[in-house]
C-alpha cells in the first residue's frame, strides 16, 4: 500500500529545532521510516493568482515532506476561523468559546477541497490516503467528490465530545455526514468512539452495528487507536542530553532543590492556570516546601489573533507574577515560566531533570507529554506524573497520581504527594507505566491503523466499485521537487 498521510502541520528533522504539536512529533518518526508521503502547509498562503495547489516536495527519511501554499483569501477562515474558533473549542467541551461566521465555514470548505486537489498529484491505483485531524473533517468527501475510490481513513488527535457539545457547532449535520466519506475513522480513547456514535445514532439516525456505520457513501467503520511514542528512542534522547547546556544549566541553578515541569502550547484546554493556582495552594499549605521545589512551566505560544488565547496568555502571565510575588525571594523564585518551544532532545533532557511531572489538561485526545515524561525517566531514580483523569493517556497510565483539575486542592496535595514518595513507589509506578508504553508505541498505532485502513479496503470494495465517476478529471497539478530520493512515490 502507497501511503500518503496528511495533517495541516508538518514537521522536519531538525535535532536542535522546537517541535509545535504532539501530531507532529508523533508522525515524524513513522513517516520516516515508513517511506510515506506527508502532505500539509507549508506555512505560506498565496493570492488569488495562484489557484492551482503548488507543491514542494523533500526527502523526509525513506519518505517525503509536501509543502503546500494554502489559498490566502481563505486561510484565516479555514484556520483561526472555522477550526481554532469553532472546532477546536467544541472538541474541547468549551462550545461558549466558539466564535465564527458563515464566511468562515466556506473558507474550511474550500481549503479542504483545494487539498483534495493536491492530493490528486499523489495518487496511484495502490494509494491509501490518511488523514490527519479536525483541520480536515470533509476531506474524504472532497476526494470522494474528485471520483477517488481509495482507501481514505480519518484520525482525530482530540476528543470528540458529548452530542450537544457538538451540535453547538454551526453546519455540524452537514459536517458530520462528510466525516462519513471516510473508509475507517479512528479516535484516541473508547468515549471518543461513543460519543461519536451516539451523534450518528440520534442525530441522523443511522444504524450501526459492530462499530460500523452505512451511509450514502458506503460503510464507515469507527474505531480506538490509542497513539504512542518512539518509547526507545525518547528514552535514549533523555540519556544522552543531560550533558546539554540548556539541561546542565538548570541542574545547576536548582541549589539542591526538586523540580516540577508542564510542557504545553499555551492554550485554554490544558488546564495551565489551574494549574499554576495548585502549585500556589501546595506552597500556602506546605510551608517547609519553600526553596525545596519549583516549577518550571514552558508554555508555547500559538494562535495568538484568536481572543481566547490572548486573554489566557494575559491572565496566566500576571497569576504567575502574583504567585512569585507572594512566595518567591531575593535569590529564589518557585515558578520558572518561559514562552518558548525547545528541540525535542532538550525536552527530554528538562523531562529526566524533573522529580515530578504536572500534566493536568482540563480535557485533552491523549496528551503525548505525559508519555514522553514517563519514557525519559532515570530508571535506577525515576520521577512521578502527575495526570489528569480527562485525559486519553490517563487510561493507559492508571499508576500515575491521578487528579481531578478542576479540585485545586486535590492537585495540591498530588503534586506534594509526588516529591515526597519513597524510590520503591517510584519504581513501581514507573515500570508498570513504562511496560504500557512499550506495548503501544507510535509505530505500533502506524501498523494498526495501516492495517484497519486495509482491511476497509476490502471489506468495502464493493461499495467502491459503485461509487459514482468524477464529474471532471483532475489535472496533472504543478509539482516543485526539492531535493530527491527514490521510491517516494511522487510521479
Amino acid at each position: 500500500m502507497n501511503l500518503v498521510v496528511v495533517s495541516n502541520r508538518v514537521a522536519r528533522a531538525r535535532a536542535n529545532e522546537p517541535l509545535t504539536g504532539g501530531l507532529a512529533a508523533a508522525l515524524l518518526p513513522v513517516v520516516e521510516k515508513s517511506g510515506a508521503i506527508w502532505v500539509g502547509s507549508s506555512g505560506r498562503v498565496r493570492d488569488g493568482s495562484h489557484k492551482e495547489p503548488f507543491a514542494e516536495v523533500e526527502a523526509l527519511g525513506s519518505g517525503a515532506l509536501a509543502l503546500l501554499d494554502l489559498p490566502a483569501a481563505h486561510y484565516g477562515g479555514y484556520y483561526e476561523g472555522f477550526a481554532n474558533s469553532a472546532l477546536w473549542p467544541a472538541l474541547h467541551s468549551r462550545s461558549d468559546l466558539i466564535r465564527v461566521s458563515h464566511e468562515d465555514y466556506q473558507s474550511y470548505r474550500e481549503v479542504n477541497a483545494f487539498m483534495a486537489r493536491a492530493l490528486m498529484r499523489f495518487r496511484k491505483p495502490d494509494t491509501a490516503f490518511w488523514i490527519q485531524d479536525y483541520h480536515f473533517l470533509s476531506l474524504g468527501a472532497e476526494l470522494r467528490d474528485l471520483g477517488v475510490s481509495n482507501p481514505v481513513g480519518f484520525f482525530l488527535h482530540t476528543p470528540w465530545p458529548a452530542r450537544a457539545v457538538m451540535g453547538a457547532v454551526p453546519h455540524h449535520r452537514e459536517l458530520i455526514e462528510a466525516m462519513l466519506a471516510y473508509d475507517l475513522i479512528g479516535f484516541q480513547t473508547d468515549d471518543d468512539c461513543e460519543n461519536f456514535l451516539s451523534y450518528l445514532q440520534s442525530e441522523l439516525g443511522l444504524k450501526i452495528q459492530d462499530g460500523v456505520v452505512t451511509s450514502r457513501y458506503g460503510n464507515s467503520r469507527c474505531a480506538v487507536f490509542p497513539i504512542g511514542i518512539d518509547v526507545e528512542k525518547f528514552a535514549l534522547q533523555a540519556a544522552k542530553a543531560s550533558s546539554h547546556p540548556d539541561v546542565s544549566r538548570l541542574r545547576r541553578s536548582l541549589n539542591g532543590e526538586q523540580l516540577a515541569i508542564g510542557v504545553d502550547r499555551l492554550d485554554y484546554s490544558k488546564g495551565l492556570v489551574n494549574r499554576i493556582n495548585a502549585f500556589d495552594r501546595l506552597l500556602v499549605s506546605n510551608p517547609a516546601l519553600k526553596r525545596t521545589v519549583s516549577l518550571l512551566q514552558i508554555a508555547t505560544p500559538s494562535r495568538g489573533m484568536i481572543e481566547a488565547y490572548g486573554n489566557l496568555q494575559s491572565e496566566l502571565a500576571k497569576l504567575v507574577t502574583d504567585v512569585n510575588g507572594r512566595h518567591g525571594e531575593t535569590d529564589w523564585m518557585p515558578i520558572r515560566y518561559l514562552n518558548r518551544g525547545y528541540s525535542q532532545t532538550v525536552l527530554a533532557g528538562l523531562y529526566r531533570t524533573a522529580r515530578v511531572g504536572v500534566v493536568t489538561p482540563l480535557h485533552d485526545g491523549m496528551n503525548l507529554v505525559a508519555k514522553e515524561y514517563v519514557a525519559a525517566q532515570n530508571p535506577a531514580d525515576p520521577g512521578v506524573l502527575v495526570l489528569s483523569k480527562f485525559a486519553g493517556a490517563a487510561n493507559e497510565l492508571q499508576t500515575a497520581l491521578l487528579v481531578n483539575p478542576h479540585e485545586i486542592d486535590g492537585m495540591a496535595r498530588a503534586i506534594a504527594a509526588a516529591f515526597a514518595m519513597p524510590l520503591t513507589e517510584r519504581r513501581t509506578r514507573w515500570e508498570a507505566m513504562m511496560r504500557k508504553l512499550r506495548a503501544g508505541t507510535v509505530q505500533q498505532w502506524f501498523t494498526d491503523f495501516s492495517e484497519a485502513l486495509e482491511d476497509a479496503r476490502v471489506a468495502n470494495k464493493k461499495t467502491a466499485s459503485d461509487r459514482p465517476a468524477a464529474a471532471v478529471t483532475p489535472k496533472s497539478w504543478p509539482l516543485h521537487v526539492v531535493g530527491s530520493r527514490s521510491g517516494a512515490g511522487v510521479h
